[in-house]
């Protein structure tokens, strides 16, 4: 695990200007640092060396020298590849699988992309014919960013590096704060930076003399096989399991695990049988820490469970710093959980196991099973069910209004993923400046066509896959990780088993009285039943509780007072005052403003 930038144009001396941008991301690789300049290009990297802990030092160049390689991430096939590559006449100067993706595009150019299993971002530079090849992974599980200012073109693993080109002008991207306040995450291509852009997932991207192609090599499908057995989807799936779990832990470096009281993240750590796993928790009850379940969990499964208690006064002395490492606003309160377990984590080991990924894959979020607890509903006209809606969102929010609200919409202008923060009528009122965009369905209508054949449960899943687990679960656990020098390892995020649990049929993922019905009887073969059938959870954290506390709630009601820039100053302390006294939970909205202004303090007001 890594962390590159480069840039071309036509400077001539380029080693002061990368070796500026690299440090800028030296959290990524603390072990070394390496660079190529020529008249065209430079690149930049920084190592946190895992796999040829001697011999892995990059950039790497083939054998004539005519490319060299930077790349950001772990290849788990790397060894099957190299001996397919050898057998073809390449030679091994490493034991990394770097080089393995550089001789593999030698051989198969892009079409090694569809060989490779793992995650991944890299840069391939031809030096004869001056072209770069970029690659970004299926899933998007590694970052990668670029822009084009000045007749310079800049690329990297964090958006921060560029801030240190003198091409490189800072702009706000205002829209994006539209699409924020519904998602809680900087959603789509664009970023908070005008005209930095991310690389999405399952792309490519090829450029030369002032020209850039980007091109889609991989499409999640969502393609229920209904012949076989619900035993037979079983044994598959626990098959592949176990495969990915032990391709994840190929390392020359000690390997951890992350562990909470949820089922996905207990199954990674007995299944993978490592040595330490680790957790955080909350001072404030039962409720928010879940070490003491960590505890009896690791003493069952014969490992060691390093563990913290957060303070209320830790999380907010770490927010400024969180919000640099993120590179984009983030509003949800578990990034900064998960960087204090990432924190423990790299005290101990320099890899991590870790979920994300199998409630997308196995339907794990608890609003997959609504259609199922109440199917009646489903059968009433969906005009009166609008109108019933429509009432029932007049009322202060409640359980069983929300979800008459909900059912008052058609999925696709309700479900953006698992977050849905503000919806239109709320923006309107909230921003100070004339919106540019639309709504939410600019972003998600595309992907909602393709899927307009398919169940309401797979509908969540394809938009979650393409929205929330790439704008918010991979980005917090990218940037946390890396902001602690820490690899983290997603095995669920394997395609060989995303390839076969996308044929899943949705019955027997979920149902009435459950959801990730499959998983969940898998891993009861491995763990506890309370363990493997505990309802969702997430990551609690309490910001409801903290915002309700003078010393919290005056401390973001000093921001907002001073945010008549992007907000109705009134509009934002009224959604605090009616949290402070127990009026409605506005915690969420709360905080996904706050989270914003704070970003914006950190990157355009001089903070850090």
């Amino acid at each position: 695990m890594c962390g590159f930038v480069g840039y071309i144009n036509k400077e001539k001396d380029k080693k002061d200007n990368i070796k500026k941008m690299a440090d800028l991301i030296a959290h990524r690789g603390p072990d070394s640092e390496g660079y190529y300049t020529d008249e065209n290009i430079a690149l930049g990297f920084r190592r946190l060396s895992i796999i040829d802990l001697e011999g892995g030092s990059q950039p790497i160049y083939n054998k004539d020298n005519t490319k060299v390689i930077v790349f950001n991430g772990e290849i788990y096939n790397y060894q099957i590849l190299r001996e397919e590559l050898k057998e073809k006449g390449y030679e091994f100067v490493t034991n990394t699988d770097t080089e393995v993706i550089l001789h593999g595009y030698e051989e198969y150019s892009e079409k090694i992309l569809d060989k490779l299993r793992g995650m991944f971002a890299f840069v391939i530079y031809d030096i004869k014919s001056k072209e770069i090849f970029a690659a970004r992974d299926f899933y998007g599980i590694k970052p990668f960013y670029y822009a084009k200012m000045n007749n310079t073109f800049m690329f990297g693993s964090e958006i921060k590096s560029f801030l240190r080109h003198p091409d490189f002008k800072k702009e706000l991207n205002l829209k994006m704060l539209e699409y924020y306040l519904t998602f809680q995450y900087s959603a789509g291509a664009e970023t908070f930076f005008k005209n930095v852009y991310k690389l999405m997932p399952g792309h490519y991207l090829k450029y030369k003399d002032g020209n850039l192609e980007i091109k889609k090599y991989y499409e999640l499908k969502l393609e229920a096989d209904e012949n076989k057995t619900y035993e037979e989807w079983k044994k598959e799936i626990d098959e592949a399991l176990q495969d990915t779990i032990q391709a994840h832990k190929i390392s020359d470096v000690e390997v951890g695990s992350f562990l909470s009281s949820g089922v996905d993240s207990s199954f990674i750590a007995a299944s993978s049988k490592v040595d330490k796993t680790f957790t955080v928790g909350f001072d404030n009850g039962k409720k928010y820490n879940e070490i003491s379940y960590a505890k009896e969990l690791s003493e069952e499964i014969k490992t060691q469970n390093i563990n913290r208690i957060i303070s209320k006064e830790d999380y907010f002395k770490s927010l400024k710093n969180i919000a640099y490492y993120m590179d984009e606003p983030l509003a949800d309160p578990s990034a900064i959980a998960l960087y204090f377990v990432a924190n423990v984590a790299s005290q101990n080991v320099k890899v991590s196991l870790s979920g994300e990924g199998a409630d997308e894959i196995f339907g794990g979020y608890n609003i997959y099973n609504e259609p199922f607890v109440w199917p009646w509903y489903y059968k009433i006209p969906y005009p009166v069910r609008f109108v019933i809606g429509k009432l029932a969102g007049i009322f202060p929010s409640h359980r069983g209004l929300n979800f008459l609200v909900r059912r008052g919409k058609k999925l696709e202008d309700r479900y953006v993923g698992n977050a849905f923060i503000f919806d239109n009528k709320e923006i309107n009122k909230l921003l100070a400046f004339k919106r540019e965009t639309t709504s939410f369905k600019d972003l998600t209508q595309e992907y909602y066509d393709k899927v307009k054949d398919k169940d309401d449960v797979t509908k969540m899943q394809y938009i979650d896959f393409n929205f929330w687990l790439i704008g918010d679960i991979l980005l917090k656990a990218d940037k946390m990780s890396m902001a602690n020098s820490l690899e983290v390892r997603v095995p669920f995020l394997d395609r060989p088993l995303i390839d076969k649990a996308c044929k899943i049929p949705t019955k027997y993922k979920v149902d009435k009285y459950k959801t990730k019905k499959l998983f969940r009887d898998i891993a009861h073969e491995t763990l506890p039943q309370k363990v493997s059938d505990k309802k969702k959870l997430g990551f609690p954290v309490p910001i409801r509780l903290w915002l309700k506390e003078d010393d919290v709630y005056n401390l973001v009601k000093k921001r907002f007072e001073t945010a008549k820039e992007f907000f109705n100053v009134r509009e934002i302390i009224k959604l605090l005052d009616e949290h402070k006294n127990g009026k409605k939970d506005n915690s969420r909205k709360i905080w996904t403003i706050y989270m914003f202004l704070l970003w914006y303090d950190v990157y355009f007001g001089g903070v850090k």
